[in-house]
């Protein structure tokens, strides 16, 4: 019975493993600036000025993205089951670079980001 115990566990361990295949994309490196997309999309809130409501946002679900320098929007991805918004909340209206893996899927870019900090 034992043994059949620590069978169980083991095979319970390696389906968790492997139970996410690692996102599929492109690495990629840029700058740009942190936003929230409610207000990005209603009236470009990228102003200064806009962090306590960009904030206030994103504490009520908004997702924020990354808008590089060239003006393209990137949905920050939570593939690690947390709430991508945490990681981003720090650089709200600031200028960051970030690297990560890019995936471009149904006319929409998701960037799960691997490394976040401010821009000089």
């Amino acid at each position: 019975m034992r043994i059949l115990k620590i069978g169980l566990l083991t095979c319970a361990v390696a389906l968790g493993l492997f139970a996410h295949e690692e996102l599929k994309g492109k690495a990629v490196s840029f700058k740009g600036t942190v936003v929230d997309t409610g207000c990005y999309f209603a009236h470009e809130g990228m102003e200064k000025g806009h962090t306590a409501c960009a904030t206030m946002c994103a504490k009520a679900g908004i997702p924020l993205a990354v808008v590089d320098e060239s003006g393209k929007l990137y949905l920050v991805l939570g593939n690690d089951h947390k709430n991508p918004n945490t990681r981003l909340m720090p650089f709200i209206e600031k200028k960051v670079k970030v690297t990560g893996t890019l995936v471009d899927k149904g006319g929409m870019s998701g960037l799960a980001i691997k490394t976040i900090e401010a821009a000089e």
